[in-house]
């Protein structure tokens, strides 16, 4: 009788307690073998196929596709063994009168036994290696006999009352004799499971709209290959334009008398490529972009600072109203009066108002402008400041920097933004351009987004990040109003300084933007 055993999801290791189910890699009714893979699954660590410890037909599985499996829940259960014959013995596997061996290639159990008294203690497992799972024994496999062995019979296929051997000419069997073989294994196939191991000729058939259960297999005890189902559709694709009912002949070239050793190696080949079916649509092919150039010096640069540095993020909302009506009020006066020595020249950006206040920031808090150097096991601070900025160009992203930014004020800062992003743009930015800062300001707003937790910019140790300023109710005086926010994130090396020093320069940096009049003390 066959038993039906339980196979539940196992503990995947580093402390996991469930994972989702992706995608099922068998079938209900399907035929799995020891170590098979049956599904998919997806954990907080990466993606793993999970194989299955045991022998037999799917009979049931637990859970849907996106589904969350607790570890220990029931994921699968497998018919194992199957009906026995007169003597107890499973179907197909007589003894033989000479030297214990049956029909199929296997041992009897007392040749089993001679030879594990020969061997020593063997013991059982499934020879899985998936972490908390399975045993570390390789399994226990049947001595197969080949053919030509001196002293041995060459294994036979099982014989059946109702299916004489078929005589074959080249390997091609009779044209009479075949088609009533045929009939003979599909009658017995439709009561039982599809004779298929590899879920590839599941797929092939479902895909063409075969149905196995209508097949006859080339393989032992009529198992189904890949090549009769390619066979069939061949077959199908030439008879059905002569009118006549596609044949499920097993492949011709196929020898009946194929051992299950080799079987199973085919079935647990890397599927091979075969010619694309006609009509169907072509495969996109998988584009690689080398990152050489400036996306190469940035994928290096940023892959070493999150390898190095043990950032921090802490951010704030902040009321800019004022901030935007400063600069408003700067641009009305020059157009009132253009003649007056206080109009100045172009527009003053925001970008040169956020710079002016950074610097202002870190002359209160200097252990945000500086950098660690680990060999000497020291933290460098910096006395000057030179800005850096992102800017996002066709070629990738680049952080010019404008040197000596502590030293200008909002109008010479608005010109030397404007000339290095008009370079970084035109791609004649120069090295010195692009090296030596020590503190980075990212205006991540100009792509519509309000927040972010940025990768600093190595070998500096903190970022400024500002996100767009939209209008948003806010509690003004007291009272419910629409104003000017703008979110601001400050990410910062943790080795540098603390929580207090990050959190004491973002506090800083919104009350000058929320009230621009307190940079007039440190003018």
């Amino acid at each position: 009788m066959a038993q039906v055993l339980e196979f539940k999801l196992p503990d995947l290791g580093e402390g996991l307690t469930g994972a989702e189910i992706v995608r099922w890699l068998v079938e209900v009714g399907e035929v799995v073998a020891v170590d098979q893979p049956v599904v998919e699954v997806e954990t907080a660590k990466a993606m793993v196929d999970v194989p299955c410890p045991y022998e037999g037909v799917v009979t049931a599985r637990f859970g849907e596709e996106g589904a969350e499996v607790p570890v220990g829940a029931p994921l699968i259960t497998v018919a194992v063994g199957g009906p026995a014959d007169d003597d107890g013995r499973p179907a197909g596997e007589q003894s033989s009168a000479t030297d214990g061996s049956r029909t199929d290639g296997s041992r009897t159990d007392g040749s089993r036994a001679e030879d594990s008294r020969a061997q020593g203690p063997r013991s059982e497992g499934s020879g899985n290696v998936l972490v908390g799972y399975g045993t570390s024994e390789a399994p226990a496999r049947r001595r197969r006999v080949r053919p030509g062995q001196p002293g041995q019979p060459v294994p036979s296929a099982p014989a059946t009352p109702t299916e004489p051997a078929t005589p074959t000419v080249n390997g091609r069997a009779a044209a009479g004799q075949a088609a009533a073989a045929r009939q003979v294994r599909t009658a017995g196939a439709v009561d039982g499971p599809v004779p298929v191991i590899s879920p590839l000729v599941r797929r092939l058939a479902r895909q063409n709209g075969l149905d196995l259960r209508e097949m006859a297999g080339s393989g032992p005890e009529g198992l189904i290959l890949r090549a009769d189902v390619e066979y069939a559709l061949r077959a199908a694709g030439t008879q059905a334009g002569k009118g006549r009912t596609p044949t499920t002949e097993p492949h011709p070239r196929v020898p009946q008398t194929q051992t299950q050793t080799q079987t199973q190696a085919q079935a647990q080949a890397p599927p091979q490529a075969h010619a694309p079916i006609v009509g169907a649509p072509a495969a996109p092919e998988t584009i690689r972009i080398p990152l050489k150039g400036i996306r190469g010096v940035m994928a290096d640069k940023l892959s070493r600072s999150r390898t190095e540095i043990p950032d921090a993020t802490c951010w704030v909302d902040a009321d800019a109203t004022e901030l935007m009506r400063a600069r408003d009020a700067m641009r009305r006066f020059a157009e009132e009066r253009p003649r007056s020595p206080a109009a100045g020249g172009a527009k003053i950006s925001v970008l040169a108002l956020l710079a002016r206040i950074c610097t202002a920031a870190l002359a209160r808090f200097p252990e945000l402008n500086s950098s660690v150097d680990m060999a000497a096991r020291e933290v460098v601070r910096h006395p000057a400041v030179h800005l850096g900025f992102a800017a996002q160009t066709e070629r990738g992203l680049v952080v010019p920097v404008v040197r000596d930014a502590h030293t200008r004020n909002a109008e010479s800062l608005t010109a030397e933004f404007a000339r290095l992003t008009e370079a970084a743009r035109t791609g004649t930015l120069t090295p010195a351009d692009l090296t030596g800062g020590t503190f980075t300001l990212n205006n991540y707003g100009v792509f519509g987004v309000d927040g972010s937790t940025p990768i600093i910019n190595h070998p500096e140790a903190a970022m400024l990040g500002v996100g767009r300023i939209v209008p948003r109710p806010w509690v003004h005086e007291g009272e419910l109003a629409v104003r000017q926010v703008v979110q601001l994130s400050l990410t910062f090396d943790h080795r540098v300084c603390d929580g207090g020093v990050a959190g004491g320069f973002l506090r800083y940096v919104a009350d000058c933007v929320e009230q621009p009049a307190v940079l007039l003390r440190t003018l």
